[in-house]
């Protein structure tokens, strides 16, 4: 589906964009690539008065708030560096932004997001960040459950695993919400502001 609009109070949510994470292999796009576009798309936000929301993942050293329950899949998390959860310096800076700490996949559960949102008259969301299979697409699933408009830039995602990318960008997204490039979001909302 091509991108069709965007509200006048659409705000872009940018998730886990931080050093631990950008500077894992990342498939089809590297961190690096990924913190470039949302960079742009954040700056074009703030050139019109939106809110950029920038979401985190930590949880204490001793993992005691980190999510329960078994998997077959490991955790991890273990013996993380320290500054791993620090947002990278291309997103940071901006004091008007919208900062969200989870501790789940998705940004909404357990959080202040959707509170956020609401109050800024917010009514779409535009996502970008690292896992396109996790933190993304569990975000995109709760917007979309709340109510939001969603679209997805999908040259400002990436994720560990390139079938997992795919899934989500052919087969989740489009029930979600629109998709589109960085360049293809920046200019409708070039287009779209008085």
């Amino acid at each position: 589906m091509a991108l069709t609009t965007l509200d006048a109070r659409t705000a872009l949510v940018v998730i886990d964009l931080q050093k631990g994470i950008v500077a894992a292999p990342t498939t089809p796009h590297t961190g690096p690539e990924v913190v470039a576009r949302a960079a742009e798309l954040a700056a074009a936000f703030r050139s019109f008065g939106l809110p950029v929301v920038l979401v985190r993942v930590t949880f204490a050293a001793d993992g005691s708030d980190a999510v329960p329950g078994r998997t077959e899949a490991s955790h991890g998390g273990a013996g993380r560096p320290e500054g791993w959860d620090v947002i990278v310096d291309e997103m940071s800076g901006h004091p008007e932004d919208i900062r969200v700490t989870k501790r789940n996949w998705g940004a909404f559960h357990g959080t202040d997001l959707d509170l956020q949102l609401r109050r800024r008259g917010v009514t779409q969301i535009v996502l970008a960040g690292i896992a396109t299979s996790i933190g993304v697409e569990s975000t995109a699933r709760a917007a979309h459950e709340h109510g939001y408009h969603v679209t997805l830039a999908t040259d400002a995602m990436a994720d560990m695993d390139a079938e997992a990318h795919r899934n989500s960008v052919e087969r989740i997204f489009p029930r979600l919400g629109e998709s589109g490039t960085t360049a293809e979001i920046a200019a409708l909302l070039a287009k779209t502001r008085p």
